[in-house]
C-alpha cells in the first residue's frame, strides 16, 4: 500500500470539493475501499472520510416515504424491528450480506457502490482486466472461470457479477439516491445508478467525480410488508449469493395485483425482473404460477461455461422467494 493522505471534512460541501481532487477516493465504513488498496487493485492518492458528516447516519420509516441516510450502518438498519415490520426484504438483504463485524462498520452508501468481486478483478496478477485495465481483454471470458460470473447484463468486454445484496431490495421497490456534488444535490433513480459495463466496464456508475449519495429514499408501497430476500450461496454463515431474490406481493382476494422480484448474484448491475413480475399480475400466486415467473425472469441470460448453473437455481430461488411469501401471509 502507498502513501496517500487524509482529510475528514465536517461539510458535505468540502467532502464534496476533496474528492473531486485527482486521485482522491471517498472511504466511509472502508470494508471495501481499504481491502481494495491491501490488494493493490486502487491506490489514491487521497482518502476523504465522510464519516464526520454525522447528519447523513439517521433514517426513518414511518410516513409513506422510507428515508435512509448514507452514513446509517447496515446492523442498526437491519436490526431496527421498525424496518423487519415494514420492510423484511430490505432486513434480510442487509444482515444476510456479511458478518456481523462487518455489518457493524459498513454503511448503506458504501454498500450500494461496493466494487465487483470477480477473482480476475481482485488479481493484479491478472493483466487482463477491462474493468480494472481498460483495454486489456477479460480474463474470464478468455479460457478463464466463470462460475462466479455475469449471465445478465453481461458483454463481450466484461462479465464480472454485481455482487451486493441490498441494492436487490432498493431496485425492486423502485428506490431513489441523492446525491450532492459541484452542480448541487440531485435525484437519481436507483435502477439508472449503475452503469452495464458494455464496451467501457471501467465505468461503473453515473455519479460525477466529487458527487456523495447522502440519502437512499423509498415509495411505501403494500408489497414492502410481503416481502423476502433468498438468498442461494455456498456456505451459510458469510458468502456471496450464487443466486438470489428480493420478492415482494401484494395481494387483492385470490389474485396478485403487486409484485416486486429483484434478482442478485447473476448479473453485472442490480436486476429487476419485470417481466417475472408482468407474468404474475392479475394472477393467483401458486406453485405454478411462481415457477413460471422464475423460468421468466432468466428468458434472458446468456449461459457460461462455468455459470450455466445459475439459470436454474435462480429460478429456483425465485420461485422459493415467492412461496416463502404466500406462506407468510397465511396462504397454503
Amino acid at each position: 500500500m502507498r502513501s496517500f493522505s487524509y482529510s475528514s471534512p465536517g461539510q458535505i460541501g468540502d467532502a464534496s470539493d476533496a474528492a473531486r481532487e485527482s486521485g482522491a477516493q471517498i472511504i466511509a465504513g472502508g470494508t471495501t475501499m481499504v481491502d481494495l488498496m491491501k490488494i493493490g487493485v486502487i491506490a489514491p492518492d487521497a482518502l476523504v472520510d465522510i464519516n464526520g458528516l454525522s447528519d447523513l447516519e439517521g433514517y426513518a420509516v414511518a410516513g409513506d416515504r422510507m428515508r435512509f441516510g448514507a452514513l446509517a450502518k447496515m446492523s442498526t438498519v437491519a436490526d431496527d424491528p421498525a424496518v423487519i415490520d415494514a420492510f423484511p426484504a430490505l432486513s434480510e438483504s442487509l444482515w444476510k450480506a456479511a458478518s456481523p463485524q462487518l455489518r457493524n462498520v459498513a454503511t448503506l452508501g458504501g454498500n450500494i457502490l461496493q466494487r465487483t468481486r470477480c477473482p480476475y478483478f481482485r488479481d493484479t496478477a491478472y493483466a487482463q482486466c477491462n474493468k480494472r485495465n481498460p483495454g486489456s481483454g477479460c480474463a474470464a471470458l478468455e479460457g478463464g472461470e466463470t462460475n462466479l460470473h455475469a449471465i445478465l447484463g453481461g458483454s463481450s468486454a466484461c462479465v464480472a457479477m454485481y455482487p451486493g445484496d441490498f441494492a436487490q431490495a432498493l431496485i425492486a421497490f423502485d428506490a431513489e439516491v441523492v446525491v450532492s456534488g459541484a452542480g448541487g444535490e440531485r435525484t437519481i433513480p436507483f435502477s439508472q445508478l449503475h452503469v452495464q459495463p458494455g464496451d467501457s466496464p471501467e465505468v461503473e456508475t453515473v455519479l460525477e467525480p466529487g458527487e456523495i449519495v447522502t440519502e437512499i429514499v423509498l415509495p411505501v408501497v403494500p408489497a414492502m410488508a410481503n416481502s423476502t430476500y433468498l438468498k442461494a450461496r455456498d456456505r451459510e454463515s458469510y458468502a456471496f449469493a450464487s443466486a438470489s431474490a428480493a420478492v415482494g406481493v401484494a395481494m387483492d382476494g385470490d389474485t396478485v395485483s403487486d409484485v416486486r422480484i429483484a434478482l442478485g448474484g447473476v448479473a453485472s448491475v442490480p436486476w429487476r425482473a419485470t417481466d417475472a413480475e408482468d407474468s404474475l399480475r392479475g394472477q393467483p400466486l401458486t406453485e405454478e404460477t411462481a415457477r413460471e415467473a422464475g423460468r421468466i425472469a432468466f428468458e434472458t441470460a446468456e449461459e457460461l461455461e462455468g455459470s450455466a448453473y445459475k439459470i436454474a437455481l435462480g429460478a429456483d430461488v425465485v420461485a422459493g422467494a415467492l412461496m416463502q411469501v404466500k406462506s407468510r401471509m397465511g396462504g397454503e
